[in-house]
């Protein structure tokens, strides 16, 4: 098996908690490994990472494997992450959708509750998203003390002051509004907000095809268009936490008019409400991803249309990105 080399550690020693991170994505990316291997990927010391892993065990983080017997000398112990070691909640704010999940250390889901919404506002959205969480948390009976924080998802772009466009995808009315702190005053845990886009990249770098990619562009058709970047290894956000709002890119000069004054943007090509439109559906600004997929099951033709319009300008944003 050809391991990943991580990020690699230092054996300073204030940067323990960065050495565990290091440590843990190591697991994470290559499945259980013996600390020699851990060694060998993260460029830390013997004796670090003997110190470091009997941490994570004795925190529950960590778990042993079975031996590996190797040519000579002691057998080796191998580590892979312990899926019960610690949890979080997964919230996810949308137009017409409120959606909350527990997630355990491996990604596998422990619950999941839905809530239908109409482009709330934060005084609708933030009790409910906090009875969401308090929900999960008896639902799944998890251990309180083992609950590592809440992450929240919604539509971008944030802190839009000094953006040339700006269309109407975000959620109306959250424009500078505390959004995580507001929401860790109602639950008493930590909470970290991203916009979808990049939230999605997170999640396929952590589970899903791209966990042993380093560079990859996460591209999220929603209601609008945006895009999550990962590059070498690090999330790439941007100054104003907006990198990847490509959905306003002009690729089609003179094109279709947008609601941020431009014409030929990208996303009125490709995404849910570009889709709406062109086939003549009622209510774009409710667009649902679960009525184009039975329209492409029947064999709808204006599906079918619409995605073959839709190849050359997002082709053209893939090589602006690439």
């Amino acid at each position: 098996m050809t391991l990943k080399k991580v990020i690699s550690g230092t054996n300073l020693e204030q940067a323990k908690s960065h050495n565990r991170r290091v440590v843990i994505e190591a697991i994470r990316t290559n499945g259980a490994l013996s600390r020699a291997a851990i060694a060998r990927l993260t460029a830390l010391s013997s004796q670090t990472i003997s110190n470091i892993v009997e941490e994570l065990e004795a925190a529950g983080l960590l778990r042993p494997e079975a031996t590996l017997k190797g040519a000579r000398g002691q057998p080796a112990v191998p580590y892979s992450i312990n899926p019960d070691g610690g949890y979080s909640i997964g919230l996810q704010l949308d137009h017409q959708l409120a959606v909350g999940v527990v997630t355990d250390l491996s990604g596998a889901m422990r619950a999941r509750i839905e809530r239908n919404v109409d482009q709330p506002t934060p005084t609708e959205a933030m009790p409910l998203l906090a009875t969401i969480s308090s929900d999960l948390i008896a639902t799944s009976r998890l251990e309180r003390q083992r609950l590592l924080g809440i992450g929240m998802a919604m539509p971008g772009p944030f802190g839009v002051e000094g953006m040339t466009s700006v269309g109407p995808t975000a959620l109306p009315g959250w424009q500078d509004f505390p959004v995580a702190e507001e929401l860790e005053q109602l639950t008493g845990i930590a909470v970290t907000v991203e916009n979808d886009a990049t939230a999605a990249a997170i999640g396929e770098r952590l589970y899903g095809v791209a966990r042993k990619l380093g560079s990859f562009v996460y591209l999220f058709i929603g209601t609008g268009l945006g895009a999550g970047l990962f590059l070498d290894g690090h999330l790439y956000k941007g100054s104003r936490h907006n990198a990847g709002e490509i959905g306003h890119i002009i690729v089609r000069p003179g094109g279709l008019p947008c609601d941020c004054g431009k014409r030929g943007c990208l996303e009125r090509y490709v995404s849910l409400r570009a889709a709406y439109d062109r086939l003549g559906l009622a209510d774009p600004d409710h667009a649902s991803p679960d009525l184009l997929e039975q329209l492409l099951a029947s064999g709808d033709s204006r599906f079918e249309a619409w995605l073959a319009e839709a190849v050359e300008p997002l082709r053209q944003a893939i090589d602006i990105l690439e």
